[in-house]
């Protein structure tokens, strides 16, 4: 892991066949993360199953293959460093695993690149639209917009022009700026305009996009917000005692601070004093957001407080929400999602059945504008203003007050099937 370099998670969307993986592939290939001797074995795999071209794609679903057979892969694959900027790629194949990767634990997405094809016959098409909005419903603030296949266009600028355009109404449909992103002209498989500048557009005088990459912004340390430190797991070490070990989201925890862990075993809150804070076997006397940290609280025993309770100071203790009203999008339920249904929330650390209470409205997934009050049911694809009741005492934020606390997944028989954010709720 690079020393010293601020990291940042980088998520790849857009349509289908409209080169994600290929642009994956390429960069990683091009800042040497990968090595001749794997390409050729790559190309070689690629031709015998009559897909010559897809050796690119290739470097990211082997790994796709090996992440579902649980083996550890070697970091290279998905991890680079720029002059600048340490990053991990999160390569979004379809809706399932890009939601599940955009919203399990670390993987909150700081940036993302919307790959469009510049292909004549391609451009802006349906899953643009609805990675766009999720992309815009789960936080993910910086966006650049790589136009991919101009070869396949014959490197024409009207075209790159063309597409550019219609992904601007896009994203400010969504609620983007389009002034401030950048939009990158290139050809991943052949490699233009990726790691290396283009000969072949005379015309395109912005960065290729590994460059662009750099000048995304540094992701903001919420140390101005509460804070708000998820527990992951408790350990009892002998001679400390208590050891509870969770990540910063929010806010700065020094030694001697007064917190309060809810909802703790009884659904009040348990408060104590914080007496060490540790990172990588090291003392600190202070953590900030994105800090994964052990620490012992003199006052909190082993029964008092486990995963999924959330660590804040007693002047401004996490928020209890009797019930909550999110923004949220249905990417893949087996039927429909109705008032009564009671799936599992991902929130932070916790997992709590959450009952739907009401379907407030349906909106238009592409635009986030209202399509119809209080439908009988909401289908996949469909986004909509929900009304939830946990059904045990849960902490949640809104997205106004505290983004990083308002995500959730929600998952049903193993399968992620919705993700969204609490943009209102009734506190306890």
């Amino acid at each position: 892991m690079a020393k010293g370099k601020v990291h940042i998670n980088l998520v790849f969307i857009g349509h289908v066949d409209h080169g994600k993986s290929t642009s994956v592939g390429r960069l990683l290939y091009d800042t040497k993360n990968i090595d001749e001797q794997h390409m050729r074995k790559l190309k070689d795999k690629a031709k015998e199953l009559g897909k010559s071209g897809f050796e690119f794609a290739f470097i990211m679903d082997n790994l796709k293959e090996e992440q579902e057979r649980g083996v550890t892969i070697d970091l290279a694959h998905k991890k680079f460093d720029t002059d600048k900027y340490y990053f991990t790629i999160i390569d979004a194949p379809g809706h399932k695993d890009f939601i599940k990767n955009m919203i399990t634990g670390a993987s909150q997405a700081d940036a993302g690149v919307l790959v469009v094809s510049g292909n004549p016959s391609d451009g802006v098409q349906a899953q643009t639209k609805e990675h766009v909005f999720l992309a815009r419903t789960l936080g993910v603030n910086q966006l650049i917009v790589y136009v991919n296949k101009m070869d396949m266009a014959k490197y024409d600028q009207k075209r790159f022009e063309e597409v550019k355009g219609q992904v601007s109404e896009l994203l400010k449909s969504v609620g983007y700026k389009p002034e401030d992103v950048p939009f990158v002209a290139g050809a991943s498989l052949v490699g233009d305009n990726v790691a290396t500048k283009s000969e072949n557009m005379p015309w395109y005088d912005g960065k290729t996009l590994l460059e662009t990459l750099d000048d995304l912004k540094e992701p903001e340390k919420p140390t101005d917000l509460p804070l708000r430190l998820p527990i992951q797991d408790v350990y009892n070490i002998t001679g400390i005692g208590l050891v509870p070990v969770g990540r910063v989201e929010t806010g700065v925890m020094k030694i001697n601070d007064k917190v309060i862990v809810v909802p703790g075993r009884e659904g009040k809150g348990v408060p104590g004093e914080v007496k060490t804070i540790e990172m990588h076997h090291e003392q600190m006397q202070q953590a900030e957001p994105g800090d994964n940290i052990g620490f012992n609280v003199r006052g909190i025993g082993k029964k008092d407080i486990a995963r999924g309770d959330v660590l804040g100071h007693t002047d401004n203790p996490p928020t209890i929400a009797t019930e909550f009203t999110a923004q949220m999008v249905i990417l893949n339920h087996p039927t429909v999602v109705t008032v009564g249904y009671t799936p599992v929330f991902h929130v932070h650390t916790a997992q709590v059945a959450c009952q739907v209470l009401a379907i407030e409205k349906k909106l238009d997934p592409a635009t986030g504008q209202e399509k119809e009050k209080n439908p009988d049911f909401i289908k996949n694809g469909d986004a909509a203003i929900v009304k939830l009741k946990p059904v045990q005492p849960m902490v949640i934020e809104t997205q106004k007050e505290i983004p990083q606390m308002a995500r959730f997944a929600i998952r049903d028989s193993g399968t992620t099937v919705a993700a969204g954010m609490c943009i209102d709720l009734v506190k306890k």
